[in-house]
């Protein structure tokens, strides 16, 4: 059930409470390097630090603020979560750690799930005591998620898994995975027999190995099961529903559904932070702010990023959304992406020489963030459907626009 809309003086109260709850924990340098993402988690180090920021922020009420409050949530309405977030925002704090679980399965737990899966699930996930990550991916299978050919053979009470899924985010310190498996060769096609679960990963027979990125970073990893067996309850919608439940996933992976659990997972660059930048750049002895070349494209981002913050706020007015009512939010992941690779690769341009040192370079402008944020935007345009893939989406199921083949 959906919890009372709040009054303007009670999110005023809310929001100064969680100004001062912000100000006075956020933690903007722990003295190392955090991650710009979930994606780039590489140390433990690193790990240790965003497990205990997203357990402490949770315990204070600020994160699953909007959840069901039986299993482990706030039961507060939506708005007070959207106050949280920005508070979060504001004072630069670090990502949410347990992406897969907050953003993707709980969300799909929560609207799917059996009583006992959310009494068992969903609390650890907010704490972050449980991370969870996402097997789809497989070697060779590039974005035909529905080639998947993992297999799951079902023997007696269990399943056994045999195969290989790839950039595993969190893999190796995940205790679970949401698993998209084949369990009917048979099928008359290849989308009718895959089947879902929730996968156990620390049992015999799973094993990680660790990819390093182009940032030079870790994250990911290739993870390879061996004769894997779990339990027959973990498979999750039904065998055989693995395509219907796994295109459910993606619906909030591609932000098509949203269930605000709040934070955020992805530090994305500000328009303004490159004007801070452009501010303290010069060019033949002049501010790189006044060249009007630079002046018009920066104007013309903070034009496109106001455009898609608009449309998100459209996205909660459910008159403006019915006639493409998944139009807007998945072209607006489309686009955001592409603009923020576009963003930081334009927050180059200001450093003349200076951009060809990275991170660990004591020539490097401000320690090479802004390369990494770079190099790091190309991973949203990948993830949860690459951006060739949401344009035939967008095209197809949004616009109704005939396949292309």
């Amino acid at each position: 059930m959906m919890a009372d809309k709040p009054s303007a003086a009670e999110l005023k109260d809310y929001a100064e409470q969680a100004d001062a709850w912000f100000k006075e924990n956020t933690v903007r340098d722990p003295g190392f390097m955090l991650p710009l993402t979930f994606m780039e988690v590489s140390t433990d180090q690193q790990f240790d630090f965003l497990q205990e920021w997203q357990r402490k922020v949770y315990e204070a009420g600020y994160l699953g603020a909007s959840w069901p409050k039986e299993y482990g949530g706030g039961g507060l309405h939506s708005d007070f979560q959207r106050v949280a977030t920005r508070a979060m925002k504001n004072y630069d704090a670090p990502i949410m750690l347990n992406a897969i679980g907050n953003g993707w399965a709980g969300p799909l737990i929560l609207d799917l799930g059996s009583e006992e899966q959310k009494q068992k699930y969903i609390k650890p996930m907010l704490s972050a005591e449980d991370i969870w990550c996402q097997g789809f991916s497989e070697p060779e299978n590039g974005s035909d998620l529905g080639n998947a050919q993992l297999k799951a053979v079902k023997e007696g009470d269990e399943y056994v898994l045999n195969g290989s899924k790839i950039w595993t985010s969190l893999g190796d310190r995940a205790k679970y995975m949401i698993l998209l498996a084949r369990t009917d060769f048979d099928a008359p096609n290849k989308y009718a027999g895959l089947s879902f679960f929730l996968n156990p990963m620390k049992i015999d027979g799973i094993t990680t190995s660790r990819i390093k990125k182009l940032t030079g970073e870790y994250g990911f990893v290739q993870t390879f099961f061996t004769d894997a067996r779990i339990s027959a309850d973990c498979l999750f919608g039904g065998e055989g529903n693995g395509w219907s439940m796994a295109m459910k996933t993606l619906e909030y992976e591609r932000g098509a559904k949203v269930k605000p659990v709040g934070g955020f997972f992805v530090k994305e660059l500000d328009v303004m932070e490159i004007v801070e930048l452009a501010k303290n750049s010069v060019r033949n002895g002049k501010p790189l702010l006044d060249d009007p070349v630079m002046r018009d494209k920066m104007t013309q981002y903070m034009i496109d990023i106001q455009a898609l913050n608009l449309n998100n706020t459209r996205r909660r007015m459910p008159q403006l959304m019915q006639d493409k009512p998944m139009g807007l939010p998945l072209m607006n992941k489309l686009a955001r992406t592409e603009l923020i690779r576009e963003l930081t690769e334009f927050s180059l341009a200001f450093q003349g020489t200076k951009a060809g040192y990275y991170v660990g370079d004591e020539n490097a402008v401000d320690d090479g963030y802004w390369h990494r944020s770079y190099l790091n935007s190309f991973s949203a345009t990948i993830g949860g459907g690459t951006s060739e893939i949401q344009r035939n989406i967008v095209a197809e199921h949004a616009l109704g626009l005939p396949k292309t083949r």
